[in-house]
């Protein structure tokens, strides 16, 4: 079931709206499938390519989801064990420039998705509906297990919206 508003930080909720599933894992596989689709099917030369000064390229984009998607599995996997430290943020326009997107291939990119994605659907398919509704604290309040994994799910599809609208016209 979609995590409510009251589950999560209210920044969350622009991301979960975007995902259509109701259960965890369908939409992981979901979002995952469609993530794979965009990138195998896109023209390699289209990688490196920035709509606008100071943008990040295509494949920086992509980087971005994935470290994100693994940075809030990690929060899910802490939440999920009982940890009850506050998770750390992280500053996205660091990780990008030093993600060393310009020497790597789409097809490298798409392949380290597709792992990443799959360790993510693991990691949910492993949770009890107990071990879903439990709290932590993030950096934007405090939000459950689940919610993070819709959160992962509707940042992806963000995104792929934004590649979709000013990278691939």
């Amino acid at each position: 079931m979609k995590p409510l508003s009251s589950e999560h930080p209210e920044y969350y909720g622009r991301y979960i709206a975007l995902v259509k599933e109701d259960k965890i894992t369908e939409a992981i596989a979901a979002t995952a499938k469609e993530a794979l689709a965009l990138i195998r099917n896109t023209d390699p030369s289209r990688g490196d390519f920035a709509y606008a000064e100071d943008k990040w390229t295509l494949k920086e984009v992509l980087i971005h989801c994935i470290d994100t998607e693994r940075i809030f599995s990690t929060r899910a996997l802490c939440f999920a064990r009982g940890d009850q430290q506050k998770a750390l943020s992280f500053d996205e326009n660091i990780y990008a420039p030093n993600s060393e997107a310009h020497a790597r291939t789409l097809e490298s990119i798409a392949s380290e998705f597709e792992c990443v994605s799959g360790a993510t659907l693991e990691l949910f398919k492993s949770f009890s509906e107990k071990t879903l509704a439990l709290k932590g604290e993030t950096p934007s309040g405090p939000s459950t297990v689940a919610a993070i994994g819709f959160a992962i799910c509707g940042h992806t599809l963000h995104h792929l919206n934004i590649i979709r609208g000013r990278y691939l016209k």
